[in-house]
């Protein structure tokens, strides 16, 4: 009984969203876009009063390694300041794009779908806060020095652009950020039923290769950031296994009940 009430309320929920005219939908569209586009605006505002400390941060990290920094255009500086401020506000309006992305699609879910969106949102939210963490104070840090120390010779002093430099540390900050999301999309296709842990075993070695070709891509052409990208990626792989294998036997088990319970 309690299960055809649950489903009788989700089936409402539906209906009701539905119901709703198309132009209601793109009105509550625009609202929410605007909403997210304001936000932007405002933040990266903010942010530019902080732009120089943010990155006076960032490449006082090179610093430390002997990196000389030099701007070539009059201009170069302050485009820098505008874009490191542009991605922090990026940053932190994260969590509000995704708050109204889920706000708009939620009439459209039942109960447990919304459940399952609000906690991928959160967990992927968690976890490309933790790849810009573990590159910002492992990654990023070894890379450097690798870096400055594999082209040190007596007779050439690096001295590198600010723009190149900053556009280095923001593009690995954002790749491992986005590469942490691999457990958090192998959850939610596990939990659609797309994905099988078994599928994952089996494809090891191929996705092995395939993770080295899109390090090569999305990295600096240079073997040694392939491989600090491509490393994490497969331990990625493999707890993306773990956890859904764990989730699998989850939703194995639940089922099972189910049928039990008809």
């Amino acid at each position: 009984m309690k299960k055809n009430a649950k489903r009788r309320d989700e089936e409402k929920d539906v209906q009701t969203s539905s119901s709703m005219p198309l132009s209601g939908h793109l009105r509550e569209l625009r609202n929410r876009v605007v909403i997210c586009v304001a936000a932007l605006l405002v933040c990266s505002i903010v942010f530019l009063n902080y732009a120089e400390p943010l990155v006076t941060l960032l490449t006082d990290m090179g610093t430390q390694y002997g990196y000389a920094y030099v701007y070539l255009s009059p201009q170069e500086l302050l485009i820098q300041y505008l874009r490191v401020a542009v991605v922090a506000a990026i940053c932190v309006c994260l969590p509000l794009t995704l708050y109204q992305i889920w706000a708009f699609a939620r009439p459209g879910l039942s109960r447990t779908e919304n459940l399952t969106v609000v906690i991928g949102l959160v967990f992927g939210l968690l976890c490309f806060i933790v790849g810009v963490l573990f590159a910002y104070k492992i990654t990023l840090p070894f890379m450097l020095y690798f870096l400055i120390n594999l082209g040190m010779t007596s007779v050439i002093e690096a001295t590198i652009s600010v723009e190149k430099y900053i556009s280095f540390v923001l593009t690995v900050l954002i790749i491992f950020g986005c590469v942490f999301e691999m457990p958090m999309v192998s959850l939610l296709l596990t939990r659609l039923g797309i994905l099988k842990p078994s599928i994952m075993v089996k494809g090891r070695k191929i996705a092995i290769v395939i993770i080295f070709l899109v390090a090569a891509v999305i990295t600096p052409p240079d073997i040694f950031s392939q491989v600090m990208v491509a490393l994490p990626m497969i331990l990625l792989w493999e707890l993306s296994i773990l956890l859904c294998r764990i989730l699998y036997r989850w939703i194995g088990k639940k089922k099972a009940e189910e049928q039990e319970e008809a």
